[in-house]
């Protein structure tokens, strides 16, 4: 048996975790295309491991945000698969009361702040949930997801620099898919080294390898003890790909067969299934035990999505205005 870094239990988890994501994400397209999710649809398959390697190296009680390819993160938090796939079909029973849809999952008791359909709009907020942390002395980070076309707002380079300044406990991750929406990095980016803008700002900041686990474990890891001492921020630039387009409406036709494939040959959950089997951390038996639960798992979600009630119209305005401000909003 070959000596890993990482426990045969770690492994498990990841590829449980991702196998989870991946399915679940498939489903999710099948059902767009079925026209029972409506609006849009972003998927997050292919890049599994920026999720499971993070979580991994992170604690339940500290944060995340993210933009609007949002599905499998409040999953990893912790949030029922059920009220992620019923918030996609826009039932009362999803995570954000079916009024938030594919694009704004949030889940307060997981400590999971969206979800946010302005690209770049998550930033400065993740920066401000890491303020309130510090500002109560806990030693709570905040995880800040972003895409690759998002560091292109100057919100991202604002909120860069008053992170450092503050020495706030966030961890800026750059889920680098090479696209944003159909424009290469290359074409959009007069950096194409996307971690080295964190560097102006004084930030540590380094690229990783996202389509493998253990990198973004050992990278979030080493971010977060910073974070926990007080040092301040990191910048995480993510090297990762979507197998799909932007969204379920984007034929993808600005990449090649090639392009794709040669990126899928890396795919991580392969490589974590490759370690389990050659270090024979599972059997075959258990590894089908595992398919099924996690089969079993999309499935419930599906049923649970569709036996679930809409919002009645009452709940049009609440959760927006305080009743007690605004008396001429009527129950």
């Amino acid at each position: 048996m070959a000596k890993t870094k990482f426990s045969k239990e770690t492994y498990l988890y990841w590829y449980e975790s991702m196998l989870l994501y991946r399915k679940f994400e498939e489903k999710a397209g099948q059902l767009y295309i079925q026209q029972k999710i409506k609006g849009f649809c972003h998927l997050y398959i292919g890049q599994e491991a920026l999720v499971a390697g993070a979580t991994s190296a992170t604690q339940q009680a500290d944060n995340v945000i993210t933009a609007y390819r949002d599905h499998v993160h409040p999953i990893a938090k912790g949030v029922s698969p059920n009220a992620v796939m019923a918030e996609l079909f826009g039932k009362i029973t999803g995570c954000s009361k079916g009024k938030g849809g594919s694009m704004h999952m949030f889940s307060k008791q997981y400590r999971f702040f969206g979800g946010h359909g302005i690209v770049g709009g998550q930033i400065p907020l993740g920066a401000g949930i890491a303020f309130a942390e510090k500002y109560n002395g806990t030693k709570n980070l905040t995880l800040c997801y972003m895409g690759d076309g998002a560091v292109h707002q100057g919100a991202f380079h604002e909120t860069l620099n008053m992170a450092m300044l503050w020495k706030l406990p966030v961890i800026f991750i750059i889920e680098n898919n090479q696209y944003a929406m159909g424009t290469s990095v290359q074409r959009s980016s007069s950096v194409t080294d996307l971690y080295k803008l964190g560097l102006a700002y004084g930030i540590p900041s380094f690229e990783v390898d996202g389509m493998v686990c253990e990198d973004v474990h050992d990278a979030v890891e080493a971010a977060a003890a910073t974070a926990r001492k007080g040092e301040g921020p990191t910048l995480l630039e993510m090297k990762t790909y979507r197998y799909k387009g932007h969204s379920m409406s984007d034929p993808a036709k600005y990449r090649t067969k090639e392009e794709v494939e040669a990126y899928k040959a890396q795919d991580p959950i392969q490589r974590v299934l490759a370690t389990i089997t050659k270090n024979k951390f599972a059997t075959d038996s258990e590894l089908e035990e595992i398919n099924a639960r996690v089969n079993a798992q999309v499935e419930e979600s599906v049923k649970f999505a569709e036996e679930s009630p809409f919002p009645d119209a009452s709940e049009l305005f609440k959760d927006i205005y305080e009743q007690e401000d605004y008396p001429f909003i009527k129950d």
